[in-house]
Order: structure tokens, then sequence, then C-alpha cells
């Protein structure tokens, strides 16, 4: 069976952590690269933190570059009270050993994308869109060349986690996803209108838990550090599983409901910085964006605990 190219841009972050441990447990996936920008917490922190989930998960043969420092145009903003001051909740940092890719995020994400045939590279995109969006400012046949970028970002009906109308994700970096969602490529944009439909339930939780694997334990801390966060500063009683969506949409379409759209994301005003417009009134053969609308969470859910349980062969 052949496997699907993929390049992973991400901002780790717990649930980026839990996202790259579905990844990387996932033999569908011919994993190219793990890039890292800055977002959740700082650059060095999301590089690093990539490198530790990828020694939990023994797939130190998946080159990490390091990316993006800052916004295309805008000062750095991080979340770190969503997901601790190193970025991976209760974990502790160590230094992982394994390699280090060369040179900066942006170049790798080119390099790869332009030696494969056309269309064959996708990129799921768990942070601001920094890195891409560098990419296709150095490389202008990068948007022509990709296959579907994958993004979790963005809020319609669900309104926005950040400001009244904007998600976190695009606007840390609204010029950045401004690039990317005007360069024509293929996007499936996963907003919290989706993601806030996938929670990370007590059973849900105790579910990874019962699963003897390191990167079970590793997913299932880290949803009980979310669960804590948001029970004591948002007030649900479940957190959303962000980013884990974008690699259960390249695994498994068939969980989430789309609809053909045209996005486009407000860069001008501060007031309503980072919001996305989410036009339904296109041509759907023509739509070079998808919206997601509807998702199976216990089907996420399922697919996550079984890609995370012992090989046949550890058993």
């Amino acid at each position: 069976m052949s496997r699907l190219p993929l390049i992973i841009d991400c901002d780790p972050g717990v649930d980026d952590a839990v996202a790259l441990l579905l990844a990387f447990a996932s033999t569908e996936l011919e994993l190219l690269a793990i890039t890292t920008v800055a977002g959740n917490v700082p650059g060095h922190r999301t590089q690093r933190n990539a490198r530790m989930i990828r020694q939990i998960a023994g797939r130190e043969d998946v080159p990490v570059y390091g990316g993006a420092e800052r916004p295309l145009k805008r000062p750095p903003a991080h979340a770190g009270e969503f997901h601790g001051p190193e970025g991976l909740g209760d974990l502790q940092p160590f230094e992982p050993h394994g390699i280090i890719g060369d040179g900066p995020a942006a170049n790798a994400i080119v390099d790869l994308v332009m030696k494969r045939p056309a269309g064959s590279v996708s990129v799921a995109v768990m942070g601001p869109m920094t890195n891409l969006a560098l990419a296709m400012k150095r490389e202008r046949r990068l948007a022509e060349r990709l296959g579907t970028v994958v993004v979790m970002g963005g809020a319609r009906s669900e309104g926005g986690n950040i400001t009244p109308s904007a998600e976190f994700n695009i606007w840390a970096d609204p010029d950045a996803a401004a690039v990317v969602f005007g360069s024509g490529c293929a996007v499936v944009c996963l907003g919290l209108d989706a993601t806030h439909q996938v929670r990370a339930t007590e059973a849900r939780i105790r579910a990874l838990e019962t699963i003897r694997t390191e990167p079970a334990r590793t997913a299932a801390a880290m949803l009980r550090f979310s669960q804590a966060v948001e029970r004591t500063v948002v007030g649900w009683e479940a957190a959303p599983l962000h980013d884990p969506c974008t690699v259960a949409w390249l695994l498994r379409p068939d969980l989430f409901e789309l609809r053909p759209c045209r996005i486009e994301v407000e860069t001008g005003s501060e007031l309503t910085r980072g919001h996305t417009a989410v036009e339904f009134r296109v041509d759907p053969l023509t739509a070079r964006h998808r919206w997601a609308v509807g998702v199976d969470a216990d089907g996420v859910f399922d697919l996550i605990a079984d890609a995370l349980k012992p090989s046949e062969a550890a058993q």
C-alpha cells in the first residue's frame, strides 16, 4: 500500500503532541519532516518539544526542522497558559537525541515538495502558518506543486478563542494565513466549528490511560493537563482536541463533513484581526477551500486509541 507523503508544521503544544503521536504511529503516512514554528510557546521550545515527542514515539528517523521565531509582520504571541510554560503540560523537559534538520523550516518545505511529483506532498499545519507562507514567498511555484494543505485554524459559527471572531493560530499570524489562503493551493480548514465538537471527555481519557504504551500514556497525560486547564481557566468540563483533527482527516476523511467555500483573513483591523471570512456561496467545482462543519468525535478518539495500542509484535 502506498503511503501519503506528509510534512507536519506545528508548534507543540499539548494537542500538537497528541497529533504527532498519532502521525508517528500511523503506517499510512510517509513522514518527510516535522517543521516547527513559534506559536503556543517560543520557537526554541516548540522545536525541542517536537523532538521530545519524536523520541517518545521512537521515530528518530524523521527529521525536525526549526522554523520562524516570529510572525511575518507582528510581534510574537504565545499561549503558555493553555499549554504550560514549556508547552507540554506537566511533562518534564529533557534534551532529546536524534537528527535535527539542516536549515530553516521554510527551505525544507520547498526542497521536499519541489523534488517530489506535483500534488504528491501534503502539509498539515497545526500552528501559525508562518513557515508555509515564507516557503511560498521563496518559491513562487510551491502552491501549484503542493498536495492538500490541511489546516487547524479559524472560526465561523463558534466564534473565536482569542477575540470574538478570531482563533489563535490565524490571529497569531494573519498575514501568513492570508498568503496561504490566497495562494491557490487546495486547503482543508478544520476550525473551531469542527474541533469544538471533539472533546476529551473523562471516558475518552480513561480509554487512553488503559493502553500500555509510552505514546498512549503521554497522550493521556496531555489530555489530563488540558482537562484541568479547561475546567479552571475556561469553565468547560472537557477540553476540545484541535490539532489531532488534521492528522485524523488525512487518515479518515470520512469522519468529517466538509463544505466547499472561499476563505479570506482580516489583516487590516486590530478589532477583527485574524477573522476568517468563510463564504459558502461558491462554485463547488472550482472552490479551492473546504471548511469542516461536522465531525465524528468518537471516530477520531477511536482512531487515536487504535494507533497508540501496542503493535502485534510487542504483544
